[in-house]
């Protein structure tokens, strides 16, 4: 019995080396795959100088994404491809704005066989998960880093936020997050506090739902959504000051900006939202619920308010108003997973098993990945 421990031991160390030499084996492979469908984004200003470079990468014939930073303020935009020697095309314009999300969708007419979308991940990446990056930063095109996922988290009204350990720089921003399958699972998006990047990238479900529109000029993206007031305009700096800091996962500091953002303009129901999922985090739900609740005064047939102030009566403890709650979101919105899972739980926290079977068959045809945590959480 003693000697068959080492054994054992030493099978499973061999059993991970050829794990992580066949992973090693297969980047250079993925790299050769993904680098023709990057691309880096160049921008110029109304007199033809140069502003900032970033990256993107092809989700559909001629599609280009990257970050709306990137491209913000621009009178002109160009990508370069990076296969062979690459070839320079110009961008026609935006398709689609996304500014909560930092994403802009662009048009690039350029031959079919220059384009090459890659597919976006369904799902998101797990802790330790090996992932790479492939981008420009520092206008080193085509640069390649590597590392592994540190931490997934959320932003309401932004998606799920990946941490990763590869590096990361200035141009780097837009650049396609990938997994050891070749999927997207992200973009990067360059975060800077205290003067050092942050390496972090926007979870790859909020690029699947950028649908193009109407094609708008560089001109109309630079005047669109521009606020004539003064305390609107402010409200918004505060605002996306909060979003910064919660990218970061810095709560406190967070709050601080949504509480002043509110205070400039408390008619934005999603500031209150943010009010409310700092206070969640603060572990101080009763003032979240007041919150969310001055959010659906606003907003009174936002699903993701109601899900929200579920969560912070099932954290106080409140279990019969967080499934109020979390029906009102489910009812709203009927193919949100998340809905029918957390209804599930607090159903399971009141003893009504049934009820919780019920969300579970319902979840089945929406996410039967969600569906098998669930049923492993009933088992427990």
């Amino acid at each position: 019995m003693k000697s068959t421990i080492p054994q054992l031991a030493v099978l499973f160390l061999l059993l991970v080396s050829a794990r992580i030499a066949a992973a090693q084996d297969a980047l250079p492979d993925l790299v050769r795959q993904i680098k023709p469908s990057v691309v880096s984004v160049l921008t110029y200003d109304a007199k033809g100088q140069p502003l900032i470079s970033g990256t993107g990468f092809f989700v559909r014939p001629g599609e280009v994404v990257t970050n709306y930073h990137v491209i913000h303020g621009a009178r002109r935009v160009e990508i370069h491809t990076l296969e062979g020697k690459g070839r320079t095309y110009a961008v026609d314009g935006a398709l689609k704005i996304d500014e909560e999300g930092d994403l802009a969708l662009l048009k690039v007419d350029l031959p079919a066989e220059r384009s090459r979308p890659l597919t976006l991940s369904a799902s998101l990446p797990e802790d330790g998960e090996k992932v790479f990056v492939i981008g420009n930063p520092l206008r080193l095109e085509g640069s390649v880093s590597d590392g592994i996922v540190s931490a997934v988290r959320e932003v309401p009204s932004v998606g799920k936020i990946i941490q990763i350990t590869a590096p990361v720089s200035h141009g780097n921003s837009g650049s396609p997050l990938i997994n050891m399958r070749g999927q997207v699972v992200g973009i990067i998006t360059v975060k800077v506090t205290n003067g050092q990047n942050i390496n972090l990238a926007l979870a790859s479900s909020r690029i699947a739902a950028l649908a193009p529109g109407a094609l708008m000029s560089f001109d109309e993206v630079a005047t669109r959504n521009k606020s004539t007031t003064q305390p609107e305009v402010l409200a918004e700096l505060w605002y996306r000051g909060g979003i910064d800091s919660l990218w970061l996962g810095n709560y406190d500091s967070a709050l601080n900006y949504f509480e002043t953002a509110a205070n400039r303009n408390p008619r934005r129901p999603e500031t209150w939202i943010q009010i409310g999922y700092c206070k969640v985090k603060q572990g101080r739900n009763d003032e979240a619920i007041r919150a969310y609740k001055r959010a659906l005064q606003l907003s009174p047939q936002w699903s993701e308010a109601y899900s929200r102030l579920g969560d912070a009566y099932f954290f106080a403890g409140r279990f019969n108003e967080a499934i109020e709650a979390y029906k009102q979101a489910a009812r709203l919105q009927p193919e949100q997973a998340e809905a029918h899972y957390n209804l599930a739980l607090a159903y399971l926290e009141i003893g009504d098993r049934e009820s919780a079977m019920e969300q579970s068959r319902i979840l089945q045809t929406i996410d039967s990945d969600l569906n098998k945590k669930l049923l492993t959480e009933m088992q427990q």
